[in-house]
């Protein structure tokens, strides 16, 4: 049945691509908001199997790339706090922020461990109730849901030395000032599958409406993409921008009512600070007040100082998708895995890191 399978994905890959082939005739500027599909367009060739015409830009779609230097270093200074405990997913570790990393904080002494739920962060807070735990909450709509029931549940069971550090982001919002800037073209957004899970597709449908921009959320197998892709492009051509979905089996318009009743719980919006692109307005999500005595900036004070960007670094430009790794004059010489200088090159699902790893020669 494997090789069936296999079988039968190859010959529908064939014929998507032969589809879109045959029907996109107009220039088409795609840009993808999702790691994920950073990761996959990289791995499989897609952009090399794609005709000429179409373009595949990588947007901000990285939420530890898009982690501003400043909010890493409060994450940092926090750490340096006498007796705190700071937990955090593990590709946080290695971002270099101003002046040091997570990593380097850790291997100077203070107590960084590295999670792989909110439930560990509360777990190791019940285990040390005498000091104060941190846990960093970095992501999109995907995790959000997940840090506001950690707070829920440090509530109800009176854990009152869990913290959280809210650099959360939501994605609309910053696609709308990216559009806004004018500084990149795009033809058609692929919307990011994970973050459509939560929010649903219908907060895209000011994209197509406003900016005249197709919108498809996809899945994440180089199928998925091709489909989405393939969606876009019969928009483009017909000239009829709308906000589809390619990824029923995980997506609905509505998206996830319990997810998102449970982030409105615990947060509200507030200005999120995006690395190269600055403060978006009703970008960031923050403790609403209610639940303030789990808010790591509001019980602590924080010094981390003024943010300092990595010299000759361009991930800012990279996430605005004005340039790609290739322009840069680091990338490969002196910013690798083993030596990144920014958080590009750092995370699993960064622009850099996937041109790094599968050999992008860009087009």
């Amino acid at each position: 049945m494997k090789y069936i399978n296999e079988f039968r994905d190859a010959e529908l890959g064939k014929s998507l691509i032969a589809r879109i082939r045959q029907r996109s005739t107009k220039p088409a500027r795609l840009m993808e908001f999702c790691g994920s599909h950073t990761v996959s367009i990289a791995r499989h060739g897609l952009r090399q199997l794609l005709p000429p015409n179409i373009t595949m830009l990588s947007g901000p779609g990285c939420p530890v790339c898009v982690t501003a230097n400043a909010d890493l270093d409060k994450a940092i200074a926090l750490a340096e706090l006498p007796g705190v405990i700071i937990t955090t997913f593990g590709d946080m570790m290695k971002v270099p922020a101003s002046r040091s990393s997570l990593q380097q904080a850790k291997a100077e002494g203070k107590d960084i461990r590295i999670v792989y739920s909110t439930l560990d962060a509360i777990e190791i807070a019940r285990s040390n109730l005498s000091r104060p735990v941190i846990f960093i909450g970095v992501g999109f709509e995907t995790t959000a849901p997940t840090v506001a029931a950690s707070v829920l549940q440090a509530q109800q069971q009176g854990i009152d030395n869990y913290y959280v550090l809210s650099l959360h982001k939501l994605c609309p919002p910053v696609v709308k000032a990216l559009l806004d800037s004018g500084e990149v073209k795009i033809d058609g957004l692929i919307c990011p599958g994970h973050v459509s899970a939560i929010i649903g597709s219908r907060p895209y449908e000011f994209i197509p409406r406003d900016y005249g921009i197709a919108c498809v959320v996809s899945g994440f197998e180089p199928l998925d993409i091709l489909q989405c892709v393939d969606m876009l492009v019969a928009q483009i051509e017909i000239g009829q921008p709308r906000v589809e979905i390619a990824y029923r089996r995980g997506v609905k318009p509505e998206g996830n009512k319990i997810a998102l009743e449970l982030m409105d719980k615990v947060f509200e919006v507030c200005e999120g600070n995006w690395r190269g692109i600055g403060v978006v307005p009703g970008s960031g999500l923050r403790l609403r007040k209610e639940y303030q005595s789990y808010d790591a900036e509001h019980n602590f004070e924080i010094r981390p100082g003024k943010p300092i960007e990595p010299r000759g670094c361009i991930c800012g430009d990279v996430l605005r998708a004005v340039k790609t790794p290739l322009d840069c004059k680091l990338f490969r010489k002196v910013c690798n895995p083993e030596h990144p200088i920014g958080p590009c090159m750092v995370s699993s699902e960064g622009t850099c890191a996937a041109y790094f790893q599968y050999g992008e020669v860009g087009r």
